[in-house]
């Protein structure tokens, strides 16, 4: 297949070539790469939970006691008590009627998106969602309708015009996983009311981030409506792996008949519902990490701007660094990480033509010490570039 090298020359051409860098050892604020120690700032592990005693231990006696693969799908005989316990416990931390728990955000989006929209349905999804939303409407066969990153005015044009459709579904992040901005939730729920309309929100980068607990958006702007349907994911914030979808328990009952991602795969191990069990003891019972996390995005953020870097208010721990040109982008990302920090180049398809950039992510357990480290290195380094012009 010859025309398989010829699209990997063109991608490395185009510096789009993406290749793995392979970590020695957990995943934390520090990791190690090829013998070398580098300050980590690409993960999501916002809480700090990957390599967090408390989960390792709940998940070590969980597989003592039921072992590793659960054997089958939900449905047929692989449904446990831990992953009972665990929709239960997701359903109530995130204020819903019922929970239902899945293998990866990905596969919760592509299950659930298909299962509630079809040929006679519209799907209202912002610009800058996930590839996980937009795969879940062409899976669906649904209307496709994307309007500008959070537009209000463009949605509510949009809520006009299809009044034909059967069902109308408005698809967002919550937090854009790129751009590190807030959607207006309780704009949209607004609009949602009032055009009868359902929405969906993508919770994956603010589950444990975002809201005065770290509840995530709808604590933030204090909303209570039956028209939201929530899916998170386990596997950033609350440092274990897998994802949820959270609403009525007419919804769950119905997603656990027609949702193909959940009915026609093995269930995710019982050892990482364990997991999960124990970082949502951790959010809710212990706020020191949160207010960790919370502290060093707020410096951070104040420190870039007190340098003239424009960035948005948004208080997320994502904070992308626009560069522009792909390739430039990818020789930032390489002097950096020659200085021994790991920040990876964001460039298309994954974010728009001309909007490559570093994208950074802040976590609890990173150290004023190393943030400092990095400020120095990547405005400094931006000004060789002509990123920025004063430093």
């Amino acid at each position: 297949m010859d025309f398989l090298q010829d699209e990997l020359i063109k991608l490395k051409h185009d510096s789009l070539l993406r290749e793995l860098k392979l970590v020695q050892g957990p995943q934390e604020a520090k990791i190690t790469i090829d013998g070398r120690f580098f300050i980590n700032l690409s993960s999501n592990n916002y809480l700090g939970l990957c390599n967090d005693a408390r989960l390792k231990n709940h998940a070590i006696e969980a597989i003592n006691k039921y072992g590793l693969g659960v054997g089958a799908s939900r449905l047929v005989c692989g449904s446990m008590m831990l992953h009972n316990e665990l929709e239960k416990r997701i359903a109530s931390f995130k204020g819903f009627e019922s929970a239902l728990v899945f293998n990866s955000g990905y596969s919760a989006n592509l299950s659930l998106i298909p299962a509630l929209a079809g040929r006679d349905d519209v799907v209202f999804s912002d610009r800058l969602n996930h590839a996980s939303i937009i795969d879940a409407v062409i899976l669906s066969r649904a209307k496709l309708w994307r309007y500008p990153h959070v537009d209000m005015q463009a949605l509510e044009s949009f809520l006009k015009r299809a009044k034909r459709f059967r069902r109308r579904i408005i698809a967002t992040d919550s937090v854009f996983s790129m751009d590190g901005d807030l959607a207006p939730l309780d704009k949209i729920v607004d609009l949602a009311e009032r055009y009868d309309a359902y929405v969906f929100i993508d919770e994956a980068h603010a589950t444990g981030v975002i809201g005065k607990s770290g509840r995530g958006a709808i604590e933030h702007f204090v909303i209570d409506s039956r028209r939201l349907i929530e899916m998170g994911t386990l596997s950033k914030a609350l440092g274990s792996f897998g994802a949820y979808i959270c609403g009525s328990s007419s919804l769950i009952d119905y997603l656990v008949n027609k949702a193909r991602g959940f009915i026609y795969t093995t269930a995710l191990p019982v050892s990482l519902c364990a997991a999960s069990l124990a970082a949502l003891d951790i959010v809710e019972n212990d706020a020191y990490s949160l207010n960790q996390l919370r502290d060093n995005i707020v410096f951070f953020r104040q420190s870039l701007r007190s340098r003239g870097v424009k960035i948005s208010d948004d208080l997320t721990p994502i904070i992308p660094l626009l560069v522009g040109d792909a390739k430039k982008a990818l020789e930032f990302s390489e002097r950096l990480f020659e200085q021994g920090i790991f920040v990876q180049a964001i460039r298309p398809p994954t974010v728009p033509e001309g909007t490559s950039r570093l994208r950074i992510t802040l976590t609890a357990a990173h150290t004023k010490r190393d943030l400092k480290f990095c400020l120095d290195k990547i405005l400094t380094t931006a000004k060789k570039f002509g990123i920025i012009t004063s430093v």
